[in-house]
């Protein structure tokens, strides 16, 4: 009896998918598929940006068809299982493996002190983003400090013409071509939804997290972009979106408009139900990142943060106040009153109606 641990199909706890298909042996299997380079990601991250960060699997499985790409995060579950390799929670077990294996290419696109650290250990041949120095996180070579000067200056972000694609990319020494984000739809779960059939369904994600509150657009200017969408096209259905913390304004919202709202559901929920809209109105949240993974139009907007940093994918635009804003990455307002309430429910009714 032999065995092949360089086979990408081996599991050596467990026997491999062929095995328990095919019955095959690695003696004689077929499907033996050498692993041409063992990739490690380290993104621990809020969900959003661990799915704005699945554009570089795609770009590795095409320069390597027969990586294995292992990926480190705290948010395992938002990860397509069915497109990365091995997908691991940041725990002890996990450290324990990523820090006694051999790497081909290690990369570390967060700044956390204990992802920066873990890549400085690591037996890897390359490694790529950012890591522990000193005591401090720091660039682990040139390819690195454009992203890390803009996440340390306010100006120099400001001045940013990137996007973040863009510089995850350049991190790693590639170019972003339009790889896209990759993400279950959950659709084989058989989640049913009260939903027609014959129409184009706008959602309008209304929320847009605790941290940077100076985003949020009031209920008011929901209610009246409610009536404008139902005015300008009224084969549309609007369906309200968000999670337990738009429960409330989602309730008032649907009460005073008559739009629709089914509730707030798990994370494998929501996605599946935002897969079903043909475009999302949404803040610089994790619905938009779910919005993009999904491959479906959006409307996009955003006050607070350099609008180079978001690719639509050409799925849609971003849409800004009419006032300029003063609270760059702020999560509250120097005015003390939003620049959001300068962002009329019409000019994005007129946006929707662009790409409707």
């Amino acid at each position: 009896m032999i065995y092949k641990a360089d086979c990408l199909h081996f599991k050596g706890h467990i026997p491999c998918k062929p095995h328990k298909e095919n019955g095959f042996h690695c003696a004689d299997c077929s499907a033996y598929t050498p692993v041409s380079k063992r990739i490690l990601i380290i993104k621990l991250g809020a969900i959003g940006d661990v799915i704005r960060t699945t554009p570089l699997v795609v770009k590795f499985k095409k320069l390597y068809p027969n990586c294995k790409i292992t990926w480190l995060t705290w948010t395992p579950d938002i990860l397509p299982s069915s497109q990365i390799d091995e997908i691991l929670k940041w725990d002890h077990n996990s450290l324990m493996y990523a820090q006694n294996s051999e790497w081909d290419i290690a990369i570390n696109l967060d700044k956390e002190k204990e992802a920066g650290a873990l890549l400085k250990v690591i037996d890897a041949k390359e490694k790529y983003g950012f890591v522990l120095k000193n005591n401090e996180i720091q660039p682990i070579n040139e390819l690195a400090q454009h992203k890390f000067f803009t996440g340390m200056f306010d100006d120099v972000s400001k001045a940013n013409t990137k996007s973040y694609l863009q510089e995850i990319f350049e991190i790693c020494g590639f170019e972003h071509q339009g790889e896209p984000y990759l993400m279950d739809t959950h659709s084989e779960k058989g989640y049913q939804w009260n939903l027609p059939t014959d129409k184009k369904i706008i959602g309008l994600n209304t929320g847009c997290g605790g941290r940077w509150t100076t985003r949020l657009w009031t209920i008011d200017k929901w209610v009246e972009l409610v009536a404008e969408l139902k005015t300008q096209n009224p084969d549309a259905f609007i369906l309200l979106l968000g999670g337990e913390a738009e429960d409330a304004r989602n309730k008032e919202i649907q009460a005073r408009s008559g739009a629709s709202y089914l509730g707030y559901y798990s994370l494998f929920e929501f996605i599946n139900l935002v897969n079903h809209c043909h475009m999302v109105i949404t803040q610089v949240t994790m619905g938009m990142h779910i919005t993009l993974a999904l491959g479906k139009k959006i409307i996009l907007m955003n006050n607070i943060f350099n609008p180079n940093e978001f690719d639509l994918f050409g799925k849609g635009e971003i849409v800004m106040p009419n006032k300029s804003c003063k609270c760059f990455y702020r999560g509250s307002c120097l005015d003390g009153t939003s620049c959001m309430e300068e962002l009329p429910a019409s000019k994005i009714a007129e946006a929707v109606l662009r790409h409707y």
